[in-house]
């Protein structure tokens, strides 16, 4: 593989498949194709070759289409802190002494 001009890379992104069209599509040499049959390993029968797959998209999450709960959960998270804060202040103001 170090002696490959292309470098390591192509030979390995052609491993486990046919690499008949990737062979061919870069234009090697005489000397090249002539090196290819020392180390080619065989022939893929096409039969042996399993059909395409079709891609199955992954399921995706429920869409809500009431999304009051999340928005009245929000409001609280903000408000609730806010009430804590008034009330505590209101409690320092009757409670205080002058």
């Amino acid at each position: 593989m170090d002696d490959h001009p292309g470098g390591d890379e192509v030979l390995l992104s052609a491993t486990r498949k046919d690499a008949t069209n990737d062979f061919e599509d870069v234009g090697h040499s005489d000397t090249a194709r002539e090196m290819m049959e020392k180390y080619c390993i065989g022939e893929i029968d096409s039969k042996s070759v399993p059909a395409k797959r079709t891609y199955i998209p992954p399921q995706q999450a429920h869409y809500n289409p009431d999304k009051t709960s999340e928005f009245v959960i929000k409001i609280l998270q903000f408000l609730v802190p806010l009430l804590i804060l008034g009330l505590a202040i209101t409690v320092r103001q009757f409670t205080k002494k002058e």
